[in-house]
C-alpha cells in the first residue's frame, strides 16, 4: 500500500528533516510511528498524502508516485487527521464540515447526508451537527476532524496524535473506533507519544530519530530494547519497564506488554497467546 524508497526531505531554508528512509507498509497493517519531538514524524506523515513532496527518493501510495499526483487524488486513498484539528476545520457547521470530503468526491446529496450521519454517530457528534465546530471543545473539534476523515472512507488512515484533547476514556474510545476500522480492512498509521497506546493497539512500530529509522519491528521487540529507545528520549510502557528491572526477566516473566499478560504469566492462568506476535 505504501512504498518509501530512499526518501529525503528538506524544507527550503533548513537542513534535511528526513534522510534516506526506505520501508513498506502493507495493506491492512496497524503501524505506530514514534520518536522524540523533531524526529520528523509529522513531516513523514505528510508525504503520504502529498502535502509534502520528496526532495529525493520516492513515495508510492498504492502504486501512485506522490510527486506525480495531486493531494486531491491522494486524499481518496489516504485520509489525514492533523494533530491540531483547527488546521483542518473551516466550515460553519459540523454537518458541512463532515460532508465536505464526500461532496468533493462527487457523491450525491443523499449519499453525503448518509455519510455525515454515519460518521457523526461513530464519534458521538449527532447532537452537534448544526453547531459551529469552532465553538466546541478541543476534544469535540478533534472528533469533528476525525468524522470528516471517516466520511471519506479512505483505504489508509494517517492519524497525527489522534487522542489530542481527549481524556483517558475519550482517548480509548477514539482508538477503539480506529481499531474497529482496522478490522474492516483499513491500513492505519498513527503518531503518538503515549507508549501505552502503542503497546495496546499497534502491531508494528517504526522509531524515528533525527530523520532516520532507528528501529522497525513489533511492539514487543521494540519495547524490550530500552537502551535503543532511550536514544530517542522515549521509555517503554509501565509493564515492560517493571519487568526489565528483574534479572533474568525473560525466564521468569517472558516479555509481557500489559497487566493481563503479566498476570497470566505469574499465575499460570489464561494460557492465551500474546496479543501481538513477538
Amino acid at each position: 500500500m505504501i512504498k518509501v524508497e530512499q526518501l529525503t526531505f528538506a524544507y527550503p531554508n533548513g537542513m534535511p528533516v528526513l534522510e534516506n528512509l526506505s520501508f513498506e507498509i502493507k495493506s491492512g497493517e496497524f503501524v505506530a510511528l514514534i520518536g522524540q519531538n523533531g524526529a520528523g514524524k509529522t513531516t513523514l506523515l505528510k508525504q503520504f498524502n502529498g502535502l509534502l513532496k520528496p526532495t529525493g527518493g520516492t513515495v508510492r501510495i498504492d502504486g501512485i508516485d506522490t510527486r506525480n499526483s495531486t493531494t486531491g487524488i491522494l486524499a481518496q486513498k489516504v485520509g489525514f487527521l492533523f494533530q491540531n484539528p483547527d488546521h483542518q476545520i473551516f466550515l460553519p457547521t459540523v454537518a458541512q464540515e463532515i460532508g465536505f470530503g464526500p461532496a468533493n468526491l462527487g457523491c450525491s446529496r443523499e449519499e453525503i447526508d448518509r455519510r455525515v450521519r454515519e460518521a457523526a454517530a461513530q464519534v458521538g457528534l449527532e447532537p452537534y451537527l448544526n453547531e459551529n465546530p469552532l465553538f466546541l471543545s478541543k476534544g469535540q473539534r478533534q472528533r469533528v476532524a476525525f468524522a470528516s476523515l471517516l466520511s471519506m472512507r479512505p483505504q489508509v488512515m494517517v492519524l497525527d496524535e489522534p487522542t489530542t484533547g481527549q481524556d483517558y476514556r475519550e482517548g480509548i474510545e477514539i482508538m477503539e473506533m480506529v481499531k474497529a476500522l482496522h478490522r474492516q480492512g483499513h491500513t492505519v498509521i498513527f503518531v503518538t507519544h503515549d507508549m501505552e497506546l502503542v503497546a495496546r493497539y499497534a502491531e508494528r512500530v517504526i522509531v524515528l530519530s533525527q530523520g532516520r529509522i532507528l528501529m522497525d519491528d513489533t511492539c514487543r521487540r521494540v519495547f524490550y530494547q530500552p537502551d535503543v529507545l532511550r536514544r530517542t528520549n522515549l521509555f517503554p510502557p509501565q509493564i515492560p519497564t517493571l519487568v526489565q528491572k528483574f534479572d533474568c526477566y525473560q525466564e521468569d516473566f517472558g516479555t509481557p506488554l500489559s497487566v493481563e499478560e503479566l498476570y497470566a504469566t505469574i499465575t499460570g492462568c489464561g494460557g492465551e497467546e500474546y496479543v501481538h506476535c513477538s
